[in-house]
């Protein structure tokens, strides 16, 4: 399915007490970019997680944030410095001694004095990385989905331009073709006029019309324009990635618009050559947006 380059997917998981959340958002690139965003213990991870979203995604800017909260005792040590804890019992001791005092202190007082007591990350990466990468893949699928969503909405506008331009080029081809005769008829008429009562020279009348005709005649570019239009049809019912090849394809078929419209010399061609236009500048803006 045609996907577009915008996008946006969500993914969660929960368990005992560890939150994982995975935030992927998307906008037009030419290439393929992917930043990823994560706290610092999980950079281990942030290359497998490249990977993942380069699987599914073939262009486009993509963001990846990843937020995590650890509420388990998974990953939480406490350490208490017991040796440095005994100093301060023994010189608090010698203190009371010396100053004649009452020693009166109990374990949640010691605890309290500088360096007692460390809270460090004990984190098992291969479970944080596994239970992350499940909130990662609901995220891509949420992402995949929503852009297949835009997708199908681009092809559907695009589409629809793209016969308004068949239609247009069916009626320059009508016109086209009485071209060369309704210059005949004129060019005769004007010879006539200025010539009034003098022979017509046949021979050169009719050479006027060969160098008008080889000048004006556009079917060469007809026929490469209905061929253009019928493989961008097939291509937009093809899988994505196609962004690339129906912008060379569009361009093509704005190369052979603008050559009708500089070789017709008929103003009822021309006005549908610049409709044409119109819809062919709709379809690039349009497919910018297209994986």
């Amino acid at each position: 399915m045609i996907k577009s380059m915008t996008g946006f997917g969500r993914g969660e998981y929960e368990n005992e007490g560890r939150t994982y959340t995975v935030d992927i958002k998307s906008v037009n690139h030419k290439y393929s970019d992917i930043s990823v965003r994560l706290p610092r213990f999980l950079n281990t991870v942030e290359d497998k997680i490249r990977k993942r979203v380069s699987n599914v995604i073939s262009r486009g800017k993509v963001d990846v944030f990843v937020t995590f909260e650890n509420y388990s005792s998974q990953g939480t040590a406490i350490r208490i410095n017991r040796e440095l804890a005994k100093e301060y019992i023994k010189e608090l001791k010698l203190l009371a001694d010396e100053a004649d005092l009452k020693f009166d202190v109990n374990v949640i007082d010691i605890t309290k004095f500088p360096e007692i007591l460390k809270l460090e990350d004990d984190e098992d990466e291969e479970l944080i990385a596994n239970e992350l990468m499940v909130a990662l893949d609901n995220a891509l699928e949420n992402f995949v989905k929503m852009r297949e969503v835009e997708g199908a909405k681009l092809i559907e506008d695009i589409e629809s331009r793209i016969h308004v331009i068949e239609t247009k080029v069916e009626e320059i081809t009508k016109y086209s073709s009485t071209l060369v005769e309704e210059y005949i008829q004129k060019l005769e008429t004007r010879v006539k006029e200025l010539m009034k009562d003098t022979v017509v020279d046949e021979a050169r009348l009719m050479q006027e019309i060969v160098i008008f005709s080889d000048k004006s005649s556009i079917e060469e570019e007809l026929t490469r324009l209905a061929s253009h239009i019928s493989q961008f049809l097939t291509l937009i019912k093809e899988s994505s990635p196609i962004g690339k090849k129906i912008d060379f394809l569009i361009q093509e078929i704005n190369r052979e618009v603008n050559t009708i419209g500089s070789k017709a010399n008929c103003l009822d061609i021309t006005n549908r050559v610049i409709e044409i236009k119109t819809e062919v500048e709709n379809i690039r803006e349009q497919i910018q947006n297209i994986e």
